[in-house]
């Protein structure tokens, strides 16, 4: 029987930080202007006095305001509605831009941009600037400024970026859409958002075809009756039509603007950016963001996670439309380091893009996904050594839990043992991580260091009592200024969602642990959970043992009803390129996890599939796998970027 006592997944020590790390990192340097000696102190006292931690935070990010906040929190309405920067005025673009004016700052980039065609444009400082004033400008010649809602729905280029600042800029708001979304993705998000314009492409390229973007913006901009203007960004050289006349272009609208433009003086708490996610059922939920809360809690992430610097680079693979996009714009201005994107695929031409994409523009920090690493691992080691990998400094992961094999392989291989993961975990309600890794502490494989500064974190059994070295619900105690203000037009599904289950605790969905030596570990969504016979299994523990074998590339698992367990487990399989399933592999499989997790907790099936539904931020959906499985309704399935995949689930049950 397994010993739920110990946790199977809790690895050794494998990478210690250095003088390199500790010295330049900027949470020493926090610590040493508080006096404060280690980060276990930094924790108690920035969750227990979570004002003290807020103003610190401000200052230290150097968050200037047009008008000074009376007070950094007010929780007189409760734990769930804090008010943050009380009275105070401040426009986040004042931050990442204006207040650069003038300075070195200026004069360094901001942001670099690749194509997937391999066309590179670069914009300092004082450039992004202009163009997002010139933008601003053309804006409000259209009527839009203050609280207007303005759509994205646009691919990796620069000008979504100068689009997301110029509408903060105008004090709009920001309804991000990812650029794979259908028509009714897109539609039902500006509808829920009463979007007055829409800001779009043509198209864009991708593995050396063209993905257009207008027949679908037409169509969901004809389905918003609040929509008033579209902008239309010629990317993939199409001819503008649709939109019933209403079609502006990009160029068209910048065209004559001054090259100033006033930044709109705004609450820092006006609502910046409603960022949907999807939900089990339901429609999708709009958590809405402020000012000084979203692009505050990202920076703070960045610098103390990620430890960006001015003259650093970071790139991490997404899409505006997911809230590492807007993470990654927000941290990097406000820390005045350099971000990259790109606008493509991370495997065209070939399976080294990645690795070229570092050498070539000198990237210091590389988010990436656990899933885009096992992808990678069947080419072995040759796209990456072709490359000079010399200026990472560390890599950053989040979107998916990892498999220690995977890992190890980024690690070891990639990282040549050197570079620490930074393993980030949180979401878009809360503007970045619960937990993460940093720079300063000691990694364990798949694990993170600790909850982010300033995040009361705990694991709660299922009577609410706080465990260690055992699996339960990943919570949160005490609020934090980048929380989401609620949810768009629907406080009630708010509280529903995240504060019904125990008084004034944040409960998030995930399943997490904590071992004995202080380390923590998400094992993916608590809805995911699987029990069995009464013990609690988390899926990414079977899942581990099954990427293990040479053979598979992914693994999910399942649990579905059973009259006398409960529920019984399922596992699906990736198998690696070459590989055939078969009825013998099936059986070995099931042998290893039984050998590892002991019988009663090993999956009674192993079924191949070709691919598993994902987000395009690298989640594997295991509740639509459920449902497709067992026939029952999906729920929404806009967020998913293969949703495809799903059909093999849904006749999978008569296979054998």
């Amino acid at each position: 029987m397994r010993n739920e006592s110990k946790l199977s997944f809790s690895h050794g020590i494998v990478w210690e930080p250095g003088p390199e790390y500790t010295e330049r990192a900027h949470l020493t340097q926090f610590m040493r202007e508080h006096a404060i000696p280690d980060f276990d102190d930094l924790m108690a006292r920035s969750t227990q006095d979570v004002g003290w931690f807020t103003e610190a935070l401000l200052k230290y990010l150097d968050i200037r305001f047009a008008k000074p906040y009376s007070q950094v929190v007010d929780l007189s309405e409760g734990i769930a509605w804090p008010h943050w920067c009380v009275g105070g005025r401040m426009n986040i673009v004042h931050n990442c831009l204006d207040k650069y004016v003038d300075t070195q700052t200026a004069l360094r980039p901001a942001l670099i941009w690749e194509g997937e065609g391999g066309q590179v444009r670069t914009f300092t400082y004082e450039e992004l600037r202009i163009q997002v004033n010139l933008a601003a400008g053309g804006l409000r010649s259209l009527g839009l400024g203050l609280g207007d809602a303005i759509g994205l729905y646009m691919p990796m280029v620069p000008e979504i970026v100068v689009a997301l600042l110029a509408i903060a800029k105008i004090g709009g708001v920001i309804l991000p859409l990812f650029s794979g979304f259908g028509v009714g993705a897109v539609a039902s998000r500006l509808v829920d958002g009463e979007a007055r314009a829409l800001i779009t492409a043509d198209g864009y390229p991708r593995r050396g075809s063209t993905i257009e973007m207008m027949v679908v913006a037409d169509q969901a901009a004809r389905a918003c009756p609040t929509l008033e203007h579209v902008v239309v960004y010629s990317h993939a050289g199409l001819p503008i039509e649709g939109f019933d006349g209403r079609a502006l272009s990009w160029d068209s609208l910048l065209s004559g603007q001054p090259t100033e433009a006033e930044t709109e003086d705004t609450l820092a708490e006006a609502p910046l950016m409603v960022i949907h996610t999807s939900g089990t059922t339901g429609k999708p939920k709009g958590a809405v963001h402020t000012h000084c809360g979203f692009p505050v809690k990202a920076a703070q992430d960045m610098a103390f996670g990620m430890d960006v610097h001015p003259g650093d680079r970071i790139y991490w693979m997404t899409d505006m439309g997911w809230m590492m996009g807007p993470w990654l714009v927000f941290g990097a201005l406000l820390l005045g380091g350099t971000f990259v994107l790109y606008d493509g695929a991370p495997d065209f031409p070939g399976p080294d893009r990645v690795w070229d994409l570092v050498e070539r523009h000198k990237i210091t920090s590389l988010g990436l996904s656990p899933t885009l690493v096992r992808a990678l691992i069947p080419y072995g080691e040759e796209p990456f050594r072709a490359h000079d990998l010399s200026s990472l400094r560390l890599f950053g992961s989040t979107g998916e839990p990892w498999n220690p094999d995977p890992w190890m392989w980024l690690f070891q291989n990639v990282g040549g043992g050197n570079l620490p993961i930074i393993n980030y975990s949180g979401g878009t309600e809360i503007s970045g991580g619960i937990l993460m890794g940093n720079p300063i502490l000691p990694l364990k494989p798949t694990a993170f260091s600790g909850p982010c500064p300033g995040i009361a974190a705990d694991v709660f059994d299922e009577q609410g009592n706080s465990v260690t070295n055992q699996v339960g619900e990943l919570v949160i105690k005490s609020p934090w200024i980048g929380m989401t203000r609620g949810f768009w037009k629907d406080p009630e599904r708010y509280l529903e969602t995240y504060w019904s289950r125990w008084p004034d605790v944040w409960v998030h969905g995930d399943f997490a642990a904590v071992d004995a030596d202080g380390s923590w570990y998400i094992l993916g969504r608590s809805d995911d959970t699987i029990k069995i016979a009464g013990k609690r299994l988390g899926p990414a523990e079977v899942e581990s043992v099954l990427v293990a074998h040479p053979a598979v590339v992914e693994a999910a698992a399942i649990g579905i009803p059973h009259e006398i367990k409960g529920s019984e487990l399922i596992a699906f399989c990736v198998l690696s390129p070459g590989i055939e399933p078969s009825n013998e592999l099936a059986v070995e499989l099931r042998e290893k996890a039984a050998e590892e997790l002991g019988k009663p907790l090993a999956p009674s099936q192993v079924r191949f599939v070709s691919d598993l539904p994902r987000t395009r931020n690298a989640k594997v959906m295991r509740r639509m796998m459920r449902a497709a499985y067992l026939g029952l309704d999906y729920g929404d399935t806009s967020a998913l970027l293969n949703p495809e995949a799903l059909d093999e689930f849904a006749s999978a049950r008569g296979g054998s």
